[in-house]
Order: C-alpha cells, then structure tokens, then sequence
C-alpha cells in the first residue's frame, strides 16, 4: 500500500470515531430534551391538578354560603319581630291574671300560637333555658349577678330576663339571664 491509502485509512476511522461521538451527545442532548419536557408536563399536571382542586374547593365553599344566607336572609326581619313576640307573651301573663277577660285572652292566645307557628316554620326557634342550668358565655348575656340564694347556684342561671331565640344554628338574639354569684 502507499502512504496515500494509508493516510486514507487511517483518517476514516478516526473520522468516523468523531462522528460516533458526536451521535452519542445528540442521543444524550435527545434524552435531556425529552426529559426536560417530561418534568415540564409533570409540572403543568400538578399546577393543573392543584388548579382543578382549588375550584372545586371555591365551589364547595360558595354553595354552603349561599345555603347558609338563604337560611338566614330573613333574619333582619325575624329581630324586628322578637320583641312583637315578647308583647304578646307579657300581655298573656296579665290577662291570665283578669278573669272577666277570658274571650280576649282566647283571642290574643290564638294570634300569639299563629304567629309562633309561622315563624317557626321560617326556621326561629326559642332557646330553652332553665333556671338552674348552667352559665355559658357563649350562649348567653349575663345581665347582672346576684347573691346566689344556695351554693348550688353560683354560676348558675338564677332567672331568664328575655327569651333567646336560633334562626336555624345560628342565634340571633341572645337569651338574657341573671346569674348567681
């Protein structure tokens, strides 16, 4: 052979020695690419998932208040009436003192029921509370504090000054009470 085809034969493998390597970075430069487009989708899936997740908590969360105002958008209208309630329960007491007057205490009874009815079909109800039960600054409005008459009644509910009433869970007003101390 001459030093020609040696030269020849020699540069081809070297070149293609070169040419290998340059196909294994592309293969590798492919392989980052993909993978980077890969983490991209993971991420765009998370921010996706987290997006989705979020609307569907937004959702949940507006459908309770609008339940929740809708079971009490009568309430400006429910404290207006309380102390109409009240008249009517302090007029019973009096009358049932009158005996002569037994037709008009069957009558103010009767619109009193009525109307006792028809806001508690509206969702208003009266808060039960016992002398005796115990004080609970959440639930109700100490007024004044007195002397207990016994031990067993410090901090106790002595007497119920005006009635509490719930417009569904929610309290409306709050009851009134004397506490013993």
């Amino acid at each position: 052979m001459s030093k020609k085809e040696n030269e020849n034969i020699e540069t081809e493998p070297t070149e293609n020695v070169q040419t290998e390597t340059v196909d294994v970075d592309e293969t590798i430069e492919e392989q980052t690419i993909e993978e980077k487009l890969q983490d991209e989708i993971k991420q765009e899936k998370d921010k996706f998932l987290r997006l989705f997740a979020e609307f569907e908590n937004y959702k949940r969360r507006t459908a309770k208040e609008r339940i929740e105002m809708f079971s009490t958008a009568s309430e400006d209208v429910m404290l207006s009436l309380l102390p109409l309630l009240d008249d009517f329960e302090r007029a019973l007491t009096h009358i049932e003192e009158d005996k002569e007057a037994e037709d008009l205490r069957k009558g103010v009874l009767l619109i009193y029921q009525k109307l006792v009815n028809t806001l508690e079909q509206k969702g208003l109800k009266a808060m039960v509370i016992k002398k005796g039960d115990d004080f609970n600054a959440d639930n109700h409005e100490a007024i004044t504090q007195i002397a207990a008459p016994c031990d067993d009644l410090k901090g106790k509910i002595i007497d119920v000054v005006e009635k509490g009433y719930k417009l569904g869970e929610k309290i409306i007003r709050f009851p009134k009470v004397v506490i013993g101390q």
